[in-house]
């Protein structure tokens, strides 16, 4: 999507002597690998309490699965109502 703002290039800003040379390394080294690698590494499974205790869970209605979420879950897992 074109903001019509032009895109800052880090080196103009002086913003890319902030970076740390070994991060530059290890982002150039990750760009080298194949999609299929770089897929393998992107996603890292989190455990979320109670939510994958169970395979599923089935409810009769929106509102039964909402009031399980709010007695079941954490807070910070942000399932509850705002």
């Amino acid at each position: 999507m074109d903001t019509g703002t032009p895109a800052k290039n880090p080196e103009s800003t002086g913003r890319i002597a902030e970076i740390p040379p070994e991060w530059l390394e290890e982002f150039e080294a990750a760009a080298r690998r194949p999609l299929r690698e770089r897929f393998r590494y992107a996603f890292i499974k989190t455990y979320k309490p109670v939510m994958d205790d169970a395979d599923y869970r089935s409810f009769e209605s929106m509102a039964d699965y909402r009031r399980w979420c709010e007695e079941n879950l954490p807070d910070w897992l942000g399932y509850g109502r705002v």
